[in-house]
């Protein structure tokens, strides 16, 4: 490893640090000598933004921009290293510990290619270098990997809608998981799946699933009345090849850029398309909220064990039934649930159900810090925490749910 300003000279540098302190990164340190050998430096903050504009930095591939919440009161000097890098297209992997999911927003949003958090997960680096490689070798600026719908498709397919009745219930990682599941439930004949992200201003399904928004997204939602398979497809994505994914729209959007009609035409068309189709709704009920819970087959309200989700549970019901829609649909489900061995606390969840005359139908166990990193990482909790009892219980509910589908069906 170079510790000064990289010369060409010595090796050929490919790729640099950037922080404040690369010693309060030692794994950093190891992974790049693992990936790189003797072909990176290290630079700081300020040194960085001198080394762009030197001539050596045109053999620049990537650099490493390490951080951890001492260094949020300089986003603004972060933010223009990430430009300074991307105008002369340099590759930039965030390494973060403990920062903000609002300060990592702010730097992904100035161009910043991949994210990993520190500490580092094993192999993560060199995967993330293989991606930002990948991507220089053969830029892809719009997927290419949206479905092809058939058109006049009748599947008539389940429509499971979540719903968190507070911010931080988790309705966003039971959306995604549930609907991974879902798609996995039968290796045989897996059922095909969709996920529609209709929280338009704050959707984090892109996010969790590492996927890109885009425009195409807000040019189906405003034209509904033209929406046809083609169209449809078009604005789905492909995550690994088996779940189909609508992404929120890239700018936030106000909620009542669509209307009632517009959404049923939306599921109509997913419905046709697919067997399950999971919507991740916003948490602020809107104009268009009762046409979802008309249609829904299941509809999921997340809340968790405080006063805040109590008293917002209570005022759901009191606005549904004040409409006169069917409450009855409404299936409770208890994230960060308490364990079986805390009595007292398991007490309070049945005395909450008791005062609410609500039933919790599900209980999700708190899965920990290993939920967070499997969202930061945009992967489902298959694939980065298989063992996780949040996971194994998701796998369990989609199980539930496909047999009762597969019974109605053969009832029928």
């Amino acid at each position: 490893m170079s510790s000064v300003m990289p010369q060409p000279q010595t090796a050929p540098i490919v790729a640099c640090t950037v922080s404040r302190d690369v010693q309060n990164f030692d794994l950093l340190i190891e992974d790049m000598e693992d990936a790189l050998g003797e072909s990176w430096g290290d630079l700081g903050f300020a040194e960085a933004l001198a080394f762009f504009g030197q001539p050596e930095a045109e053999q620049m591939e990537f650099i490493a921009l390490a951080m951890d919440e001492t260094d949020e009161d300089n986003l603004v000097l972060m933010s223009e290293i990430i430009t300074q890098a991307k105008a002369r297209d340099i590759k930039v992997i965030l390494i973060a510990e403990d920062m903000t999911t609002a300060a990592l927003h702010s730097l992904l949003r100035k161009g910043a290619d991949e994210f990993v958090p520190y500490p580092l997960p094993e192999g993560e680096l060199a995967q993330a270098i293989a991606r930002v490689s990948k991507e220089e070798e053969a830029p892809a600026p719009e997927p290419a990997n949206a479905p092809t719908l058939k058109a006049g498709a009748q599947k008539d397919g389940a429509l499971i809608v979540v719903h968190g009745l507070a911010g931080g219930t988790g309705s966003t990682t039971m959306a995604v998981n549930l609907a991974w599941e879902l798609a996995n439930v039968d290796k045989k004949n897996p059922p095909s799946v969709c996920l529609l992200d209709l929280d338009l201003q704050f959707g984090a399904v892109a996010t969790f699933l590492d996927l890109p928004r885009r425009e195409v997204v807000y040019e189906m939602l405003s034209e509904t009345d033209n929406m046809d398979e083609e169209i449809f497809g078009q604005a789905l994505l492909t995550y690994e090849d088996r779940l189909q994914v609508l992404t929120a729209p890239t700018d936030m959007l106000p909620l009542d850029l669509i209307n009632s009609e517009d959404v049923t035409r939306v599921l109509d068309m997913a419905r046709n398309q697919f067997d399950y189709v999971i919507v991740d709704m916003p948490s602020t009920l809107v104009q268009w909220s009762e046409a979802v819970l008309n249609m829904a087959h299941i509809y999921f309200a997340m809340i968790e064990l405080d006063m805040r989700c109590a008293q917002n549970t209570l005022r759901f019901k009191r606005a549904l039934q004040s409409e006169e829609l069917p409450v009855e649909k409404l299936r409770y489900v208890m994230n960060r649930a308490p364990k079986f061995t805390d009595l007292n606390a398991k007490s309070r969840v049945k005395r909450m159900a008791e005062s609410l005359s609500i039933s919790i139908d599900v209980q999700l166990p708190d899965g920990g810090k290993p939920i967070t990193q499997a969202n930061d990482h945009g992967m489902p909790l298959a694939a980065s925490a298989p063992k996780s009892p949040l996971r194994k219980e998701l796998m369990k509910l989609a199980a539930s749910i496909h047999d009762l589908k597969n019974d109605q069906a053969e009832a029928a």
